[in-house]
C-alpha cells in the first residue's frame, strides 16, 4: 500500500519533468531547422563580410583605396588595381574604363551581385563585385550602406582614374606644339579694304599724300613761297611730289592701258601733265592750282572705276616699270644720303644735309602709302609669283625711314660723338631699294 502510494506521488513529478524536456528539445529542433532554412536568404553575413573584408577572395576597390594611412588620394590608383577585369559570358575579359562603368548582368546564378557607389561630382558609378552563394536572379541587386571611409574612397576612385586617363586628342606632344606655332616670317594677308573695284585703292593712295600737302597742312604748299621759313617742310613736299609724279605717269601710260596701241585715258593724261608744273613757280601757272586740278582728274578716273567704265590692269608687265621707277628714285636718295662731297668737290654742309634728309623722308612716306595700295590691288599677281613677302619688307623699310623725326639734323662723322642723320636715314632707304630690286627680279621670272 505504501509502495503504491509512493509511485503515485512520483508519477506527476516525472511526467512534468519529461514534458519540459520534450518542449525544450522541440524548440531547439525548430530553431535549428529555421536557422538552416533561412541561412541562404540572410544578408547579414554578406554585409558583415563586405564591411570587414574578411573572407573575400576577389580584391575590392574600396579595400585597395582605403588601405593607405596618408592623405585621401596621395597618388592615382592604377586602372588594373581599382577595376579588375570582369569575365564575359563568352570567356573573354572585359575591361572597365573610368569613362563608363557598366553593370554587366551575370548569366548564371553563381555570378556576383554588384555594389554600386554613386559619384555625385562626376556622375559615374564604381562597380565592386561581391560574392555570395545564393541562387537569386541577377536582376535583384543588393544595395548595402558602405562604411564612411569606403564610400569616400569609392567616390574618389573614378575621379582619380579620369585624371590618370586621357584620350589621344587631349594629349599634346612636342610635335603638335611645333605645328601650332606660327612661322617666324609670316606672309601678311591683304589689308582690309571695302569691297571696291580693283584700282580704287591705288588711286586713293596716289591722291592722299599730295592732297594732304595742298589742303590739310598748315600754310599749304611751300616750295614756291617768296620767303622760306620752313626749309625742311619744303624739301619734304618735293619728295612727296616726285613719287606722285612717277606714279601717275605709270598709271596713265601702262596700268590703265591694255597695250601700247590703246588710247590714253583723258583724265589721267591731264593729271600727268598738271603734275609736271615746276614746284617752285610762283605764278603763270601757280603749281598749287594745277596740282589741285590734277587731283580732280584723278578723282574723275576713280569714278570711272567705280562705275566700271575705267580700266585697271594688274599684270606684271605693268607693275614692274612702276617698281623700277621707285627703285631709281630710292637709289638717288641713297646716294645723296651717303655722299661726302658735292658735285663741285665741296664738302656736304650741315645746311645741305637736312635738305637731303627731309627729301628722302618725303619719298619714303609717300612710297609706303603706295606700296600698301599695291599690296591690296596687285595681291593676286604678287601671290602667284610668291613676291608678297618681299613687298612687305620694302614697305616696312619705307615706314621705318618715314618714322625718323629728329629735333635737330646733324651731319657728324660716322664715328663721331654727334649723330650723322643722313647715314641713319640711308640705312632703311637702302634696304627698301634692295627689296624692291629683288621684287622686280622675282616678278620678271
Amino acid at each position: 500500500m505504501d509502495d503504491q502510494h509512493a509511485d503515485d506521488k512520483q508519477k506527476p513529478g516525472f511526467n512534468q519533468y519529461m514534458a519540459k524536456r520534450l518542449i525544450i528539445a522541440a524548440l531547439l529542433i525548430i530553431l535549428v531547422v529555421w536557422a538552416f532554412s533561412s541561412a541562404p536568404k540572410s544578408t547579414a553575413p554578406e554585409e558583415d563580410q563586405t564591411a570587414g573584408n574578411a573572407n573575400t577572395t576577389v580584391a575590392q576597390p574600396s579595400t585597395i583605396l582605403s588601405q593607405p594611412t596618408g592623405p585621401l588620394v596621395s597618388e592615382p590608383a592604377s586602372e588594373d588595381s581599382a577595376f579588375p577585369s570582369q569575365p564575359s559570358p563568352n570567356g573573354l575579359p572585359q575591361d572597365d574604363t573610368a569613362d563608363s562603368h557598366t553593370d554587366h548582368s551575370p548569366q548564371t546564378a553563381a555570378d556576383a551581385d554588384t555594389h554600386v557607389a554613386p559619384s555625385p561630382q562626376s556622375g559615374h558609378t564604381a562597380v565592386a563585385p561581391e560574392e555570395h552563394g545564393g541562387t537569386e536572379p541577377a536582376a535583384k541587386t543588393k544595395e548595402s550602406e558602405p562604411a564612411p571611409e569606403e564610400a569616400v574612397a569609392a567616390i574618389a576612385a573614378p575621379e582619380s582614374n579620369q585624371l590618370e586617363k586621357s584620350t589621344p586628342s587631349q594629349k599634346t606632344t612636342p610635335q603638335e606644339d611645333h605645328i601650332d606655332q606660327a612661322p617666324s616670317h609670316e606672309t601678311p594677308s591683304p589689308p582690309q579694304h571695302e569691297n571696291l573695284p580693283t584700282g580704287v585703292a591705288f588711286v586713293d593712295a596716289a591722291i592722299a599724300s599730295i592732297d594732304y600737302e595742298l589742303n590739310s597742312r598748315f600754310w599749304g604748299w611751300r616750295p614756291n613761297d617768296i620767303v622760306n621759313f620752313t626749309d625742311n617742310v619744303n624739301h619734304f613736299q618735293l619728295g612727296v611730289l616726285e613719287v606722285t609724279r612717277r606714279t601717275v605717269v605709270m598709271l596713265a601710260e601702262r596700268i590703265s592701258r591694255t597695250g601700247s596701241t590703246d588710247a590714253f585715258n583723258p583724265h589721267l593724261e591731264n593729271a600727268m601733265n598738271w603734275l609736271m608744273v615746276k614746284a617752285d613757280r610762283y605764278w603763270f601757272p601757280a603749281p598749287e592750282s594745277k596740282y589741285k586740278e590734277s587731283i580732280d582728274e584723278l578723282s574723275a578716273y576713280k569714278q570711272e572705276l567705280l562705275g566700271e567704265r575705267g580700266s585697271f590692269f594688274t599684270r606684271t608687265d605693268n607693275l614692274i616699270p612702276l617698281l623700277s621707277s621707285y627703285e631709281d628714285l630710292l637709289g638717288s636718295c641713297d646716294e645723296n644720303l651717303v655722299k661726302q662731297k658735292n658735285e663741285d668737290g665741296s664738302d656736304v654742309s650741315h645746311f645741305k644735309a637736312d635738305d637731303y634728309f627731309f627729301y628722302a623722308k618725303g619719298v619714303a612716306s609717300t612710297m609706303a602709302t603706295l606700296l600698301e595700295a599695291i599690296h591690296h590691288d596687285f595681291y593676286q599677281t604678287l601671290e602667284n609669283r610668291h613676291a608678297t613677302e618681299l613687298l612687305h619688307h620694302a614697305l616696312e623699310s619705307c615706314k621705318q625711314a618715314a618714322a625718323l623725326a629728329p629735333l635737330l639734323i646733324t651731319n657728324g662723322e660716322l664715328d663721331g660723338i654727334l649723330a650723322n642723320h643722313r647715314a641713319n636715314m640711308a640705312a632703311p632707304i637702302s634696304h627698301a631699294r634692295f627689296y624692291i630690286g629683288q621684287l622686280i627680279k622675282t616678278l620678271s621670272t
